[in-house]
């Protein structure tokens, strides 16, 4: 799945995003519980890691990313992409209110898919401007002069202690509370899409992951992967997803990759 496209924050000379997508069902796992959605003309990336078995994890992972997607387009086409980024983060969180009220009365009126939520993790790419929004343990990266950067910080218990100084950072790659979160889509009435704005510059390159690949693929790994000068962005998410599966693919994998570059007329 792969775009390009500009949007949002315009000025000039407005920087162009590179997009592509992949979601792996891994080694372990019978059912994908991931969604991913890219739409180039929004610039809008939305990734989504589903909880509450493979019928309820599915179904809202699905459904996060298509009413997120839904509805900020619906925004978009009344409010176009001089829209300030205040504007912009207003219409994430209306987004995300939307799709946590429907998950949840789908949770609440369906015995099927009771306890059923997912995390989020999103970006809106301007020409500038990069606004990451996340929910859970959905991770976003920057690379960026050979720097790779974790621009989210992990809505879970091991982060939480991590922070307390309870455990030290070699005991939470083993901590059994990693997959704990402590916010999720779906669970409550109320859900705050916690959001930070980024200046974009040329050749940076943003990657929006689930923990089944950030827990699968350290650090100094993907940078590795992702500064590989052989192929594009498109063979990237595939390398990313084989090697997390060859690194032991216990969960859901999915990734998304956008990278900036400058008009050739601005080049």
């Amino acid at each position: 799945m792969v775009g390009v496209g500009t949007s949002l924050f315009s000025t000039r000379p407005p920087l162009s995003w590179e997009f592509a997508a992949l979601t792996d069902v891994g080694r372990v796992r019978a059912h994908n519980e991931d969604a991913v959605h890219v739409d180039p003309v929004l610039g809008l990336a939305v990734l989504a890691d589903g909880m509450g078995g493979y019928k309820g994890g599915e179904v809202a992972s699905a459904m996060a990313v298509s009413l997120v997607h839904a509805n900020f387009r619906r925004w978009y086409v009344q409010a176009g992409p001089q829209a300030p980024a205040r504007v912009v983060r207003r219409a994430l969180q209306a987004a995300t209110d939307e799709a946590d009220a429907a998950i949840l009365d789908g949770s609440l009126t369906n015995p099927n898919l009771q306890g059923m939520g997912t995390t989020l993790v999103l970006a809106a790419f301007g020409p500038h401007r990069v606004m990451v929004g996340h929910i859970g343990d959905s991770r976003c990266y920057r690379l960026r002069n050979d720097k790779l950067e974790q621009l989210t910080r992990d809505h879970s218990l091991r982060q939480q202690q991590l922070d307390a100084g309870a455990i030290t950072a070699e005991e939470a790659l083993s901590s059994p509370n990693r997959n704990l979160v402590t916010r999720a889509v779906g669970v409550e009435a109320q859900v705050l899409l916690e959001m930070h704005e980024h200046t974009a510059r040329p050749d940076d390159l943003y990657m929006l992951c689930s923990d089944g690949l950030s827990e699968m693929v350290p650090d100094a790994q993907l940078f590795t992967l992702l500064t590989r000068q052989d192929g594009g962005i498109e063979s990237k998410v595939s390398l990313l997803a084989n090697i997390a599966n060859e690194n032991g693919g216990r969960d859901n994998i999915s990734v998304i990759l956008a990278r900036a570059s400058l008009p050739r007329a601005a080049t």
